[in-house]
């Protein structure tokens, strides 16, 4: 299929593509783009990388050619009742093979076929980790080579240049000497780069007040797969740069991935959420600045989106909340933010993976809120006690871990809930006879166990003669009587009773 045709967008119109600064964009960039000079974004080093064209071009030629030559050769079955050949426009962003030798290449246009030639191996490497359907054809070897190649072309292409002249790039703060040589060319096209990309996902979005018609309105009028390969070139770009660079641009990067967070399809929302997190990890939370509340609402409203992206979700939103939040417990975020986790679980709370996610990813939120967790109870303990008996060793494992935790920051006072503890404590520990974790199984619950025995001390001991006199439980019972507290002792001890 051919390139997508800049005359069918319906941002064709310049007036519409000039609605400021920091939304400028041509439709489709991963398409070949012919950007008008009055029209380009100009980059903030611009003037630092003019050096020979004729040489940087050739270098381009000659490091391209291979990845032209791979992908021509890759086999590519479109999936039934697509409308984009993704192989068609990945080949669109090579830059020309051959020159007329009447026409001399300009500045402008060898910057350009760089540009478009690093979204092509920003999207071909993107390969390397999961993808979607849209990628799975791209064969690991040309993935490789693709990144391989952007980094010596950042080598070449910066080669030559003092590194005194290169300063800083004073727009956006980036000490541009310090940044690793293979990462110089893709930090220098960010500026021009991203909101091109914001624009592409933009197409194909639809207001959050539209019904489900609206997506196949806005998917008949710009395909989603373009969206989708941007997506994942935008997420290539920002996890290229690393603290400290990456808050220098943080301006640049948020809006497109709250754009992306925004989007209908879960691939897109996917990348936008695999870039936050990146973000997250590599700023200061001083840095994310006015963004920080539009990024936490977003989370919230993506919570209950779909299982697809339900782990990408809660690692974004635990990271965020508790990266900005960490020193007010009382904060509305944490009491939102988890609330809405809650309430997902308990539309499904037979849902495995669901729930083996959560287990496993929200540890830090709990930590934070302490003793906050108290307001909480009559929502997580039932699904604790659900999950507990799941014929998933890991699962029961980590419902086990984090109830440890719960009683550690909370001594669970002020609760109905400790002889319900016990209870399903003791029943766990007996139907680990079968299991073939019951040895780990087993010292969790004793430690959990003496954990109770010591923080509620008389309320434990009423809940636990129910128990004293079970046959099954005898060794447990001896345990508990000692007092041991070491945990290598309630280790052997418990393996002990196998």
């Amino acid at each position: 299929m051919a390139a997508y045709n800049r005359s069918n967008s319906p941002f064709g119109d310049r007036e519409q593509a000039r609605e400021s600064a920091s939304d400028a964009f041509v439709p489709n960039p991963i398409c070949r783009l012919e950007l008008q000079k009055e029209e380009r974004i100009q980059s903030p080093c611009e003037s630092e990388m003019t050096g020979n064209s004729s040489v940087v071009r050739q270098d381009l030629i000659r490091l391209s050619e291979p990845i032209r030559v791979s992908l021509s050769e890759a086999q590519y079955n479109p999936p039934e009742g697509a409308n984009v050949s993704i192989k068609s426009v990945l080949e669109s962003l090579l830059p020309n093979k051959v020159t007329s030798s009447n026409l001399e290449t300009t500045e402008e246009e060898i910057r350009r076929e760089i540009r478009d030639f690093c979204l092509c191996c920003a999207a071909l490497t993107s390969a390397q980790v999961e993808s979607g359907d849209l990628l799975s054809w791209i064969p690991r070897q040309l993935s490789a080579a693709a990144k391989a190649t952007v980094e010596q072309l950042s080598r070449d292409y910066f080669r030559d240049l003092d590194e005194n002249k290169l300063g800083r790039i004073r727009e956006i703060g980036v000490d541009f000497a310090s940044v690793p040589d293979e990462r110089k060319l893709v930090v220098e096209l960010m500026p021009e780069v991203i909101p091109l990309l914001k624009g592409t996902i933009k197409e194909s979005s639809i207001d959050a007040t539209d019904d489900g018609d609206e997506i196949y309105a806005a998917s008949a009028r710009t395909p989603v797969a373009y969206a989708i390969i941007a997506a994942y070139q935008f997420r290539w770009f920002v996890t290229q740069v690393d603290y400290p660079h990456l808050g220098k641009l943080c301006a640049l990067v948020i809006p497109c991935a709250l754009t992306a967070l925004d989007h209908w399809s879960p691939e897109v929302k996917g990348q936008g959420m695999i870039s936050i997190i990146h973000l997250v990890k590599n700023v200061n939370a001083a840095e994310l600045g006015v963004y920080e509340d539009v990024i936490l609402d977003l989370c919230c409203r993506n919570i209950a989106f779909g299982d697809e992206i339900w782990h990408l979700v809660v690692e974004m939103s635990v990271l965020l909340v508790t990266r900005t939040q960490r020193r007010n417990p009382r904060s509305p975020w944490f009491e939102r933010m988890l609330n809405e986790m809650l309430s997902h679980l308990e539309r499904q709370p037979r849902n495995k993976e669901r729930s083996t996610a959560w287990l496993q990813l929200i540890e830090p939120v709990l930590d934070d809120m302490g003793l906050v967790l108290l307001a909480h109870f009559r929502r997580i303990f039932p699904l604790l006690f659900q999950w507990m008996h799941s014929d998933d060793d890991e699962l029961v494992l980590l419902v086990l871990q984090r109830i440890y935790t719960i009683i550690k920051l909370t001594w669970i006072r002020n609760t109905p809930y400790v002889e319900r503890l016990v209870d399903e404590l003791t029943v766990t520990y007996k139907e680990a006879a079968l299991r073939r974790g019951r040895e780990v199984i087993r010292t969790h619950i004793v430690q959990i166990l003496i954990l109770l025995q010591q923080c509620k001390g008389l309320q434990f001991e009423e809940a636990w003669k129910k128990h004293r006199d079970d046959p099954n439980l005898t060794s447990l019972t001896a345990f508990l009587g000692l007092g041991i507290t070491d945990p290598a002792a309630v280790k052997k001890c418990a393996s002990i009773s196998q």
